[in-house]
């Protein structure tokens, strides 16, 4: 196997990309995973040595992280992960409520039933959770899962795009302040074998996307009950 040379970068992607692209992507990937959490200083003479480049395309990935919100630059400090915004996460929900449900009405008729199983299967195994060793982050993942599946044939691609970008923006805050209670975890539980009923079923569009814009607006709902007055 070839060594790896800084001309081209090849962590976290499928092939070479320009130097910028490369960097960003792996940023933004260990960021939205948790490795980077809130705070986290992104120096960028370290970075460059870690990564095989120059400190100009950290930097240019720095500044669209910091144009995503992911990334905040403070005069004498540098650059930070963002601190989590619990009203960023509240709206982002809302939007989700909405291009959520479409996509998953859009990608109902197109699922085939392996798809509509493997979504199934997905949501029995946060019911198993449930009901035993509860793991919040582990359930939130599997619930991203579940969305997923029931909005992979979505048809329309900018939708999608702009549904991959909002999970993003949720996961960040469910991975750094607080996940799925185990409460709210068997009715959203519930609330999916619902939405498979439907899907299974051929239900009109407009009854699945109600019931999917439904279900993200009770999870929004039970997050601002429980934040302190």
């Amino acid at each position: 196997m070839p060594a790896r040379t800084p001309s081209t970068p090849t962590f976290g992607t499928g092939g070479p990309l320009s130097k910028s692209e490369s960097v960003y992507r792996e940023l933004r990937s260990r960021i939205i995973s948790g490795r980077y959490n809130a705070g986290y200083r992104l120096v960028l003479d370290q970075l460059a040595r870690e990564m095989g480049v120059s400190a100009v395309p950290v930097r240019e990935a720095i500044r669209r992280l910091e144009a995503e919100r992911l990334v905040t630059f403070t005069r004498n400090v540098g650059a930070e992960v963002a601190a989590i915004d619990l009203a960023d996460y509240a709206d982002a929900m809302q939007v989700l409520a909405w291009i959520e449900g479409a996509a998953t009405a859009l990608s109902a008729p197109h699922l085939t039933k392996r798809q509509i199983d493997d979504a199934a299967t997905t949501n029995d195994h946060m019911r198993s959770l449930a009901g035993g060793n509860f793991d919040p982050r582990l359930f939130s993942d599997l619930n991203l899962q579940f969305h997923e599946q029931l909005c992979i044939a979505c048809p329309n691609d900018h939708l999608l795009d702009l549904l991959h970008r909002e999970w993003e923006r949720v996961a960040v805050v469910r991975r750094n302040v607080f996940g799925f209670e185990p409460v709210r975890s068997q009715t959203s539980i519930g609330e999916h074998d619902h939405i498979l009923d439907l899907v299974r079923s051929g239900a009109p569009a407009d009854e699945i996307e109600k019931a999917a814009r439904n279900h993200k607006l009770r999870s929004l709902r039970q997050f601002v009950e429980a934040q302190p007055a």
